[in-house]
C-alpha cells in the first residue's frame, strides 16, 4: 500500500496531521501512544500491516498527536483537554460524526476522556495496553521499573536504528 495522502486539521493554534484509509462502513480513530510520524510508519512493516488490516473493515483516521511527527511542535506538553479536543478537530476534518476510537498505550487516557466528554461521538471504545501510569510508583506498584521501561524499549527499537 502506498503512503495515503497527509491531511491537516486546525485545533486552536496547532496543525494536527492526520490520515484516511480505507472506505468501510465503520469509521476507526486511532489514537496511539508515545511519538509516531504518520509517513515514516508507513515503513514499518508490523505497524503497516496492522494499519491495513484494521483499514480492511473500516474507514481508518490516524493522526500524529501535537507535538509529534508532522503535526505542530510544542513548547509544553499538552493536557489531556487539549488531546481530546485534538481528536475532535481531526474527526470534524475527517467527517467523521461518530466513530469506534482504539486507544493504545498513552492513547488510552485521551479516549477515555474523549468518550466521557463526547459521548454522542463514540460508538465504541477499545484500550489496548492502556494504563494509570507507565512506571511503577509507591502508590502504583503494578508497572514496570523506569530501567525495564528503558530496556525493553531499547530492545523493541534495535532493528530500526
Amino acid at each position: 500500500m502506498s503512503t495515503p495522502p497527509t491531511r491537516y486539521a486546525k485545533s486552536d493554534d496547532a496543525s494536527i496531521a492526520y490520515q484516511v484509509v480505507g472506505d468501510g462502513p465503520l469509521d476507526v480513530v486511532l489514537i496511539l501512544g508515545f511519538a509516531t510520524h504518520l509517513e515514516l510508519q508507513w515503513e514499518l512493516p508490523p505497524l503497516a500491516r496492522f494499519l491495513e488490516r484494521i483499514s480492511s473493515f473500516s474507514r481508518l483516521v490516524i493522526f500524529d498527536k501535537r507535538g509529534t511527527g508532522l503535526s505542530d511542535p510544542v513548547a509544553e506538553v499538552p493536557t489531556l483537554e487539549q488531546r481530546i479536543d485534538d481528536v475532535r478537530a481531526v474527526m470534524d476534518a475527517a467527517g467523521s460524526e461518530r466513530a469506534a476510537l482504539l486507544g493504545i498505550s498513552e492513547g488510552g487516557a485521551t479516549g477515555v476522556l474523549f468518550a466521557a466528554t463526547h459521548p454522542a461521538r463514540v460508538r465504541s471504545l477499545v484500550l489496548y495496553g492502556a494504563m494509570g501510569r507507565t512506571t511503577e510508583a509507591p502508590d502504583y506498584p503494578w508497572a514496570s521499573p523506569a530501567d525495564a521501561l528503558r530496556e525493553s524499549a531499547a530492545e523493541f527499537m534495535a532493528p530500526y536504528w
